[in-house]
Order: structure tokens, then sequence, then C-alpha cells
């Protein structure tokens, strides 16, 4: 058992970092402990955990921002939104079901590790929503997004440096993000029986009408029955989900309807049963299933998804389902993670990233869980920690392998 520090403030946790830099140390930082997991394997001197660094600072329901502490509990800011009918649009996924873990997620670990969910294909990631961040670097200083400009990288946006970047470049202790109005209203349309290549072509078209659709997913027939405790229709279910005023839903509903009722068997889900199949698709419901398992979170075109998948079961067993109108493919691999064959197949099809999320210690150790970056992006990559985390005390070895 490593060496755990708590800081209460922000000062406090500046000078933690200050005193590891000096004596050439390094550091593992984590919120709750819910995504510590993600990212290849940290072997650190010392543990961080911010979730003392915890409150909301400020909240502006008019203006539609907030400002929180890193360790702020996501629960916590959710029911203040919720109360002011309010949300966090990017719906950040919780990876405690996948990853078998406990503690509460932190709203720093969302922007740590750029978690979002279904409605990112219409409101953007969770990068999208951060306005402004403060955070410790590795020299312990502490840094204000927008203030105090860094020597030598002046014009780079350090919100979105930050954001996704798994705490290597810095410590984040507080983060400004804006929120949108909760929708009244909602309705899924499920569309029966299509297989992975119709399900493409059905949520393309859908996403080209003028309806609004919110979320676009396929769950093939070896996960539909894990959403919502098998009460979806029978068949490859490939849902879409419209969002707003209770009469605007149902005008859209009609017309999305209509114009898939000729293609295949379609059935409705009500407000209660959408919200809850969206938490589900965003969790990853099917695949958290306590094994180790591997599981890849994979970004391609939306229309290139489902040939990935189906090159790679000719080769390997594989599950998978599709989020993101078909560009975020959930990949769950019987045995080995495959992830020479998964990258191969991945620039055949016309490029895109993969991230191991899940896996055993052993497949760990030899797998790195970042798409390999080409070698002027890691170039630039290792220039800008250096200037930020010079001594690269942060997260070691944590997104590179």
């Amino acid at each position: 058992m490593i060496p755990i520090f708590e800081p209460e403030t922000e000062a406090e946790a500046a000078g933690i970092v200050a005193t590891i830099a000096r004596n050439d140390l390094t550091l593992k930082i984590e919120g709750g402990g819910t995504r510590s997991g993600l990212g290849n394997p940290v072997a650190a001197d010392r543990l961080l955990s911010t979730r003392k660094l915890s409150g909301i600072v400020s909240y502006n329901p008019a203006e539609m921002t907030m400002t929180a502490k890193a360790g702020t509990p996501v629960a916590e800011i959710e029911a203040m939104l919720v109360e002011n009918r309010q949300m966090l649009a990017f719906e950040p996924l919780d990876h405690r079901g996948v990853m078998a873990t406990a503690g509460e997620p932190t709203i720093g670990g969302v922007f740590a590790t750029n978690a979002s969910g279904p409605r990112r294909l219409v409101a953007g990631a969770a990068r999208d929503h951060l306005l402004g961040i403060r955070f410790a670097n590795g020299a312990g200083e502490v840094i204000k997004s927008g203030g105090r400009v860094m020597k030598n990288v002046t014009g780079l946006d350090l919100v979105k440096l930050l954001c996704g970047s798994h705490g290597t470049l810095g410590l984040l202790t507080e983060v400004t993000f804006k929120v949108l109005p909760l929708p009244p209203a909602s309705a899924t349309i499920v569309v029966s029986g299509l297989d992975d290549a119709q399900a493409a072509a059905a949520m393309a078209r859908a996403m080209a009408l003028p309806v609004e659709v919110s979320g676009a997913a396929h769950l093939p027939e070896s996960v539909r029955s894990r959403f919502l405790a098998g009460g979806l229709p029978d068949g490859p279910a490939t849902v879409l989900r419209l969002e707003g005023l209770a009469a605007s839903v149902v005008v859209r509903r009609e017309k999305l309807l209509a114009a898939f009722a000729s293609i295949a068997p379609v059935a409705v889900l009500d407000h209660d049963a959408t919200t809850s199949l969206w938490r589900e698709i965003c969790d990853v419901k099917p695949y958290a299933d306590a094994t180790q398992k591997p599981l890849w979170r994979v970004s391609a075109a939306p229309s290139a998804g489902q040939q990935l998948v189906a090159a790679l079961r000719l080769e390997a067993g594989v599950d998978a389902f599709y989020d993101w109108q078909g560009g975020l493919v959930w990949l769950r691999m019987e045995a080995d993670a495959e992830a020479d064959l998964l990258r191969h197949y991945i620039k055949g099809v016309g490029g895109g990233h993969a991230t191991l999320v899940r896996a055993s210690d052993a497949i760990r150790a030899k797998t790195p869980a970042f798409e390999p970056e080409a070698p002027a992006v890691a170039a630039l990559s290792a220039r800008l920690k250096h200037k930020f985390n010079p001594k690269g005390i942060f997260n070691p070895g944590k997104m590179s392998f």
C-alpha cells in the first residue's frame, strides 16, 4: 500500500505536488477511484486523492454555468441541476459497472477522462462543455485557464488540453462548465429486426431527417435482452431518441414512425423507459458483467463501425453494440485483447482509434491501452508534457507504453 494524500484545499494539494517534485518522486492521481483502471498501469511512489477537494463553488441557473471543486461527486452536481431542471448535456459515462469499481465518480474524473455519453453526437463531448479550470502543474504552481499564461505555450487552450489528459499534465483542482435545460419529455423509437449494416443505414437516414434525434444506437440480438431487463421487442433493436417539449416530441415521433414503418416493425418507449434505456446504453450495461474479458471503446466513422465488427468476427470471438449512430463501437473480446488485429482493421475501414477500457492485469501489461500516436504527434505530446509536467511526476506511464 503506497502512502495516500487527501488534501482539503487547493493550496495543500499544490504544496504536496511541489514536495513530490523536489524529492524526485512520482504521484498517482485519482478522484473517487471509479476510473483509476483506465489507461496503462501506473506505478507511482505516492497516491493523491481529490475526494476531499469537494463542493460546488458557484452555480448560476440563469447563466447555465457551474463551478465545482474537482473531487465533487457527480451525483451531488446532478441532484442540484435536476432541482433547477438542468443537466450535464454530454451524459457522463459511469465506469463503475464495466470496471467493477466502487466509490463515487467525481466531476474532476469526468473531465480528466473526457467521459461522454450518447448525446455526444449532437451536444458534443465533455470537453466542449468545459469553460474554465484551475490546476497544479508539475512544479506545484496553481494555474487558472485564461488568466496566467505559461511560458512557451501562449495560445494553447488549456481547458481543452487538460480535458482528456488522464491526469498526466496537471492536477485538476476546480472546473467551470456549462449546463443545459433538462428536456421535459422524451421518447424512443425502436426499429426491430435490422442487421448491423441495415441499422447503420437506418440511423444515417434518421439523423438526416428534420426531427432532431438526440441518440442513435444499434443493439444486436446478442445484447438486446440485457437492456431494460429484457423489455425491448424481439430481434435486434435500432433505437432513436427524441427529446424536447411534449408536443414537439409527439410530432417528431410520428414522423419517425412514418419513415420506418414500411421497413421493419416499430415500437415506441415512453419517457421513463427512454430515460432508463439510454442510461444503460451510456453505462455499457451489457458488459457490466463482473468479468475481465477485454473491453474496447472504438471510435470510427459511423458507416464503418459495422464493417469493422464484421471483419473481426471472421478471426476472433467478438460481441459488440453501437452508439453515436454507429461511430462508437463497444467491443468485448472473448479471449485475448487482439490489439494488433483490431488496430489493423481500424486502419482498413478508414481510420479511427481504439482504447482498451478493461482487461486482466496480464493483458494490460502487454497491451497499449491507447492508440499509438504518429511520430509527429508523439513528439508534440512529449514537448507539451515536458512543459506542464517536466519531471513526469503525474500518473507515470498512464498514456504511454
